[in-house]
C-alpha cells in the first residue's frame, strides 16, 4: 500500500509540472503577443510625424517588393489611405492589447489562480470578435488564431475546474 500511495504522488508531481509548463508556454504565448503588439504600437506612433507615402515607398524599395504585385498592391493602397487619426487610434489600441496581454502571460508565469480566471474571461471574450472576422475574410492564420484561443480557454477552464 505504501509503494501505491507514492507512485500516486509521483504521478500527481509530473502531472503537475507539465501543468505547469503548459501554463508558463501560455504565458510565454501572451507576452510574445504583448511585444508584438509593442512593436506594431511603436512603429505606428513613430509613422504618426512622418511621410507615410514616402516612408512606404522607402520600406519597398528596401525590401525589393515588387509594388505592381497585386497583392502588395493592395496592401500598398490600404497603407496609404490611413490617416494619422487613425495611426493615433491604432499605436493607442495595440498599447492598451500589449497591456492586456502582458498581465496575463506576466501572471500566468508567476502561477497566479487570479491570472488563470483573467485569460480566461478576456480570451473567451475575444472569440466571438475573431470568429466575426473569420466569416468577413476568411484566412488559415485567423483559424490558427481561433484554434489556439479556443484550446488556451480550455485547457484553462479544465485546470480551474479541477481544483
Amino acid at each position: 500500500m505504501v509503494s501505491r500511495t507514492s507512485s500516486r504522488k509521483q504521478g500527481f508531481r509530473q502531472s503537475s509540472k507539465s501543468s505547469s509548463a503548459i501554463l508558463v508556454l501560455i504565458g510565454a504565448f501572451k507576452l510574445l503577443k504583448a511585444l508584438l503588439l509593442i512593436i506594431v504600437g511603436i512603429g505606428a506612433f513613430r509613422l504618426l510625424h512622418r511621410d507615410l507615402a514616402s516612408t512606404v515607398v522607402h520600406w519597398t524599395n528596401l525590401l525589393r517588393v515588387d509594388p505592381d504585385n497585386r497583392f502588395v498592391h493592395r496592401f500598398l493602397i490600404r497603407i496609404l489611405r490611413v490617416t494619422p487619426t487613425q495611426l493615433r487610434e491604432l499605436s493607442i489600441g495595440t498599447f492598451l492589447y500589449a497591456g492586456l496581454f502582458a498581465t496575463e502571460g506576466v501572471g500566468l508565469l508567476f502561477r497566479k489562480r487570479w491570472a488563470e480566471y483573467f485569460t480566461i474571461v478576456t480570451t473567451s471574450g475575444l472569440i466571438p470578435l475573431e470568429l466575426y472576422e473569420m466569416a468577413r475574410h476568411f484566412t488559415a492564420a485567423k483559424l490558427v488564431v481561433l484554434v489556439v484561443n479556443i484550446m488556451i480557454v480550455g485547457y484553462l477552464v479544465k485546470r480551474v475546474r479541477s481544483r
